[in-house]
């Protein structure tokens, strides 16, 4: 009886409109100061213990990487890449928008964000070759959801501290579905275009697609220093947030210069001749190939006895070979080879002096400030809602509530398959209500446990939850990628919901996918890490 007090107080905060944080947190404290035989002091406790959980410390870094990708400009170079490589299909650009929303959200880890800075490009671009806007959004506002499935992912690293499961099994766990999601999505899109005739990009070639890849192999190249560092051994996943919000940083702000006060400075200038620009291209070849390579050979050889001085001979080695052979190759055709090589210097020696000059002006200027602000209240907000929702969770496991629950579905006779449908359920209508970290950190200590009597794979049943998240952010009243779509495109949200619906159609049958096929969540965490090990 107690209990269903609690969800009572819960439920009747919410629907007088208290904020979700506040709902769960205040209903925790007035149950444990009046009904519970729990100390007031473990409040405290758990509220405390929420800031010094080191895997929820990756959240506000992830972050930070997302609000320099998305204002960093490197969304128009996915969706550039995206383009020359779907786009000669019939519906060629919405295919490339869902391919782009996959490809940001292997740099974002959130949904909003790459709804945000996908949608703002693609939904234009859509409307000016023949889709409709009701189309075009319906599309972003569903492939913007791979943006939580996809590593990194900031509600799979929540998964991971609500269950203390490994953070690393997850990531790998949501690349394939990650993957079959977006291809779903895309052969959807396919059918629809060819009902309709919708129109397709004109076929540019290979070198178009190597071309969109070298725009946007900087930002691309996140995931591989975030992957390969973590499979490699060289840091944990919390690290490899510090790591990828300073990379994030240094590209949006110095490599690509789509902010700051480099902003309307490029790399090269439209009075250097054809001949500096070869020697120039040259060193970035060779510069960019040995910081790949150190990078790489780094996560390949740790631990190893391969030390740092063999790898960077190496890999000056190979570069000094690529930027010879490229200066006598271009040089040869376009000129003297000297020629190139001492223009490429002079521009080489422009861009030093001017990062010189602007690289602490750049990182403290009124554009990185103001994107670090929105970072931190994004992750303040989001942080606030977790340690409540953790809150409420303890309140649950003090109250012996998960157990009571897992006893009466073993005794009412459940099975793995009809637990997971009710799982689906509980987790489809809960989304439709909650943000969806808030709602993992409270539905996942209770139905945890009677997976794991069940056989669950806690892995298999994380991809799940996240899933059922994706289909919450996209179903109304509080699906929060229905607002923010809304936002971006001026559409009522009624509109928006109806443009979004078939789409969801296509999730809901990757969510039976997903729930009965195990094989596709846990084919890639154990072949490479093993099996995760659940010690009851």
């Amino acid at each position: 009886m107690n209990s269903l007090f609690l969800f009572a107080m819960v439920l009747a905060l919410l629907f007088i409109g208290v904020p979700v944080g506040v709902a769960l947190g205040l209903s925790s404290i007035l149950f444990v100061a009046f009904f519970s035989h729990d100390s007031l002091s473990s409040v405290a406790i758990q509220l405390f213990g929420a800031g010094q959980n080191y895997t929820l410390l990756a959240i506000p870094f992830f972050i930070l990487a997302s609000a320099f990708m998305s204002t960093g400009g490197v969304a128009k170079r996915l969706i550039n890449f995206a383009i020359a490589s779907v786009g000669h299909f019939q519906g060629g650009l919405a295919m490339a928008s869902v391919l782009a929303c996959m490809m940001f959200a292997a740099l974002s880890g959130s949904s909003p964000a790459t709804v945000v800075a996908i949608g703002t490009i693609a939904i234009a671009g859509m409307r000016q070759v023949g889709y409709s806007k009701e189309f075009a959004a319906g599309i972003i506002c569903n492939a913007g959801t791979l943006g939580i499935l996809i590593p990194p992912s900031i509600v799979m690293v929540v998964y991971a501290a609500a269950t203390d499961v490994s953070v690393g099994r997850m990531f790998l766990a949501g690349v394939i579905p990650g993957l079959l999601a977006g291809l779903m999505l895309m052969l959807a899109i396919y059918v629809v275009a060819r009902i309709k005739g919708l129109p397709s990009e004109e076929w540019r070639g290979f070198g178009a697609i190597l071309e969109g890849a070298k725009e946007a192999g900087w930002g691309l190249f996140l995931v591989v220093i975030i992957m390969g560092g973590i499979y490699g051994g060289v840091f944990t996943p919390t690290e490899a947030a510090v790591v990828a919000a300073v990379y994030s940083i240094l590209v949006a702000l110095f490599v690509y210069r789509d902010m700051g006060p480099l902003k309307e400075t490029p790399w090269v200038a439209s009075t250097d001749s054809h001949a500096a620009r070869i020697g120039f291209n040259a060193g970035v070849y060779a510069v960019s190939f040995f910081m790949v390579w150190m990078i790489l050979s780094f996560f390949a050889t740790d631990g190893m006895e391969a030390t740092g001085k063999i790898r960077a001979y190496w890999g000056l080695g190979m570069s000094l070979a690529i930027f010879v052979g490229y200066l006598f190759k271009a040089g040869r055709e376009h000129g003297s080879v000297q020629q190139c090589f001492v223009g490429g210097l002079g521009i080489w020696r422009r861009n030093l002096v001017v990062l010189a000059k602007n690289f602490f002006p750049a990182l403290f200027g009124t554009e990185s400030r103001a994107t670090i602000l929105h970072a931190t209240r994004t992750t303040v907000m989001l942080m606030f809602i977790i340690a409540n929702a953790m809150l409420f969770a303890h309140t649950l496991s003090a109250e012996r509530i998960p157990q009571d629950i897992t006893e009466w579905m073993l005794q009412a006779g459940f099975t793995w398959f009809t637990f997971l449908i009710a799982v689906n359920i509980l987790l489809l209508i809960g989304g439709q209500f909650m943000e969806p970290s808030g709602l993992l950190v409270i539905v996942a200590p209770v139905v945890f446990p009677i997976a794991m009597e069940l056989g669950v794979d806690p892995i298999h049943l994380g991809i799940i939850m996240v899933v059922n998240m994706e289909i919450g952010m996209i179903t109304p009243p509080i699906g929060l990628n229905l607002f923010v779509t809304s936002g971006i495109t001026n559409m009522s949200l009624a509109t928006v919901v109806k443009a979004a619906m078939p789409f969801v159609g296509v999730l809901m049958i990757f969510l039976i996918i997903v729930t009965y096929v195990p094989w596709l969540s846990t084919a890639l965490p154990y072949a490479l890490m093993g099996p995760e090990l659940v010690i009851k």
